[in-house]
Order: structure tokens, then sequence, then C-alpha cells
């Protein structure tokens, strides 16, 4: 009876088409990309604007529900889809696919503002199309949505040059557990009247508010850009040469990541049409992109030349250039299949961690070796942004304790002043690991600002962190 009066309510509150209760129609969005987290939900609705997102939250509320706010549902550790531990309450999942509007691009003030429901492909191509960059890029920039990107403060490959999601967020719009509608979408880059509220939202995957849009920073297109894929010796020589080009190319590097030679063979192997760059093997690989945004400029020589001093140096043994936008597409496809590849070959256990840079090296031979000496049968392999200090740290099937293998590597991350989390959350994979490397004051700060934003605790229950259950 209850779950019926919700329903119904749900129903006067957004329209008939807008609650979907199907089981075949809603199990899409009660499952992890990976197949690894599910969850049960008495429906999945969609508003279209913030005013109809308010109804659903007080709606929800009233009935004792909580909400589940999903975007493209590309998360890696299970922060979009019900948590079964949700204390016993009725969920509703709500999808922002239908809050998918491009309100304003502003050339002048270099400034678009979406909606959280819009793929952040469609932003860059709105964004190109009035002759700016919106610089944000993911493998899953096809699928995945800028509110989802904003809420989990997404990293991706031009870290390096522009910042985290976070750096690039002017303002927003949310959606509070009461109900209220918060206008925060300024466009201002300077505001100094107090606290930066925006920024509570901002990778808190949905736990303090729920994101309907978002101001996003733009800039310039560049005019040229060189996509180099380079052999190295080992990450000690990556990480040198990644200075040495900054010395030399400034903030021209935009992207600078470190694939395995492990990761590529992985791709090679299950990609159709993939092609090795190099003739010779390697251990190690960079793929490295260079731009400028100066008409005239050709970058191509002044990289070469870069290039073969650090050759000199003994950072490079091989290179090559991409000579065409197709050859550059190819060079970002063979790192950008790297996470389905894993997938085909089959389970694993994956850490997405982040290390002082100058201690890459360091860390990628002691989790290596603890791994192997632990895990006998272990397959280990990394990539990652190295620019940033975003390594994600794999091991391949067949593993035979996920836990465990993880406890050996974030304890490592940990001992090297890192964080267990570099760009994909908390969600559910990671929720229990937090307090073990997060200290009491952040967590004690963490728990009273869900408590006092979400006192009922009705947003995405059960992820990101652990709140003690309310007393009656």
């Amino acid at each position: 009876m209850r779950a019926r009066c919700l329903l119904r309510d749900l129903r006067d509150a957004l329209g008939e088409t807008a609650v979907k209760t199907d089981p075949n129609e809603i199990s899409p969005y009660l499952v992890d990309w990976r197949g690894r987290y599910s969850g049960t939900a008495e429906c999945v609705v969609e508003p279209r604007t913030a005013q109809e997102m308010a109804r659903v939250v007080k709606t929800a509320v009233a009935h004792g529900a909580a909400v589940v706010p999903q975007g493209g549902n590309t998360g890696l550790v299970g922060g979009g889809v019900p948590s079964n531990g949700a204390d016993g309450r009725t969920q509703v999942v709500i999808s922002m696919r239908r809050l998918n509007r491009i309100r304003e691009v502003d050339p002048l003030d270099n400034v678009i503002v979406t909606e959280a429901g819009v793929i952040l492909k469609h932003a860059q191509e709105a964004a190109g199309a009035m002759g700016r960059l919106l610089p944000i890029s993911l493998a899953a920039e096809g699928s995945a949505q800028v509110g989802g990107i904003v809420s989990t403060n997404a990293g991706g490959i031009n870290v390096l040059r522009y910042g985290c999601t976070r750096d690039l967020v002017l303002g927003l719009e949310v959606v509070m557990a009461d109900g209220a509608i918060w206008n925060g979408l300024q466009k201002l880059r300077k505001n100094n009247t107090g606290y930066d509220l925006k920024q509570l939202f901002i990778g808190a995957e949905g736990t303090l508010g729920i994101v309907t849009a978002v101001a996003l920073k733009l800039f310039p297109l560049p005019h040229s850009h060189t996509t180099t894929f380079i052999a190295v010796p080992n990450p000690d020589a990556a990480v040198k040469l990644l200075r040495h080009l900054q010395a030399e190319l400034g903030d021209s590097i935009v992207a600078f990541e470190l694939v395995q030679r492990a990761c590529l063979d992985l791709v090679l192997s299950s990609v159709k049409d993939a092609r090795d760059p190099l003739s010779e093997r390697s251990p190690w690989y960079v793929l490295a992109e260079v731009s400028a945004t100066m008409k005239g400029l050709s970058i191509d020589d002044l990289v070469e030349d870069s290039l073969a001093s650090a050759a000199e140096q003994g950072f490079v043994s091989d290179a090559v250039l991409a000579r065409s936008a197709a050859q550059r597409a190819e060079f970002w496809r063979l790192r950008e299949e790297i996470t389905d590849a894993e997938r085909r070959y089959g389970p694993s256990a994956k850490h997405d961690v982040s290390i002082p840079v100058s201690l890459i090296p360091e860390f990628l031979a002691k989790a290596d070796d603890a791994v192997r000496s632990r895990f006998p049968e272990a397959k280990p392999i990394a990539f990652g942004h190295v620019g940033d200090g975003n390594i994600h740290f794999n091991v391949l099937a067949p593993v035979s304790d996920t836990e465990a293998i993880g406890m050996v590597v974030y304890d490592l991350v940990s001992n090297l002043g890192g964080s267990i989390s570099a760009e994909h959350g908390i969600g559910l994979s990671k929720v229990d690991l937090l307090p073990r490397y997060k200290d009491d004051i952040s967590l004690t700060l963490m728990r009273q600002l869900r408590l006092t934003l979400d006192p009922l605790q009705s947003f995405n229950p059960g992820k990101l962190v652990h709140v003690r259950p309310l007393e009656n």
C-alpha cells in the first residue's frame, strides 16, 4: 500500500510516462557498468527540470524513501546504483536522462551552462561550434553525463594542463534534501563572499544534494596539436621526460599518459585493426599530447627537438609523431581501450590511486613486487595519467582475493602519502576502506556535513561515507 501511494504521488508530480516500474525496463538502472554492484528500486523516475526534481525529492522524502541520482552509469565504484544496505528503505532511482538541455554557450565569458543529463561529448561539440574547448575528456565521454562527472569530480586525460572537474566548475544548480533549489549558477571567476558552497557538491557523489545544472569554464580551441607515442625504458625515465618536456615546452603539454607494455598487448590482442605504433617492443610507453593556441605556430619541430634531446639523456628509446588526424585517433584509441580490453580478459582487481609524481616509479616497483610475492598467480598491470600522479594499478584474473590485494596496494599508497581514490570516487567500492585511510577529523567533518545537509540521509544511502543511524 505504501509503495502504491509513493508511485501514485510520483506520477501526479511528473506524469505517467516519467515513472518507470516495469522490471525489464528498469533493470539496466539497477546494476553498474562493470556488473559488480546491483540493488533494488521501486521505480526509476525521469524529471525534466529542476522544479520536477524538487518535487521528486519532496515526494520521496515524505514517503520515507531514499533517492539515488544516476547519470550515465559509467562509474566504476558503484556510486550510481541502489544499495541493498539502505536500512530497508524503498529506493527511487532518479535518472538525469531528460535533464539534457544546453542552456547557454557564452564565448565572451568563456562559459557553458548545461543541465546534469547532457552527455559530455555533446557539451564538447556545443563548445566547439562556438570556437571554444571544454577540456574535460574521458574514455566514456560518449555516454558519461555532466552531472555525474561533477558529482564524482572526474579527472581524465587533460588534468595536467586544465585541472580536475573541480577546477573547471564556476557554478551549480542543486536540489537540496528538503526540495529547495539552490541557484548557484554564477559565471564569476572571483567571488570572495564567504564559503565556496559549490565545492561541497563537487565530488560528493550525490550525498549532499542533486546537481541539476552546471556552469563550466571554456578555453580557446588549439590551432595546432601534436600527439606522440614514445617508448621509455622505465617509469623513472617517464617522470624525467615529463619534467624535461615541461621545461622546454611549458604548459603546452596537455596530456601525458603512462602505458605498460602488458596493457598495450591486451588492446592489440582484443581490438580489431589495432596496431603497434612502434616497430620494437618496449616495457613502457608514454602517450603525450602537446597543443598551441597561437595561430601560425608549428609545434611538431619543437616536440621532435625536445624528444631528441631527451633521447640523448636516456629518457627515450624511440618515438613516433602522429602525421594525421587518423593516426592521432589510433594512438588515443590504444590508450582508451585499455579498460574495455581488461574487461574482455576477465575479472580484475582495480586500484585507482594517486601518488606524488616523483614517487610513481617507487610505487610501481614496490606494488608489483608486493602483489606478486603474496599472490603468485597475480598479473599486475599499470597505466594512467602520470602528469598528475593518477595511476591505475590493476591485477588481472586469476585473482584469489581482491580485498587482500587491495589492502596490499592501498597500504603502500598510504605509506607514500597518496590517495586510495584519484578520480573514480568512493561509492560502494571503498566505503568500508575509507576509515582506514582517512583521518578521524576528516571523517567527522564529512559525517557532520552529511547530517547537516541531509539529516534523514535520503540521498544516495550507503555511499561515500558511513553515517551513524539517526536516533528515533
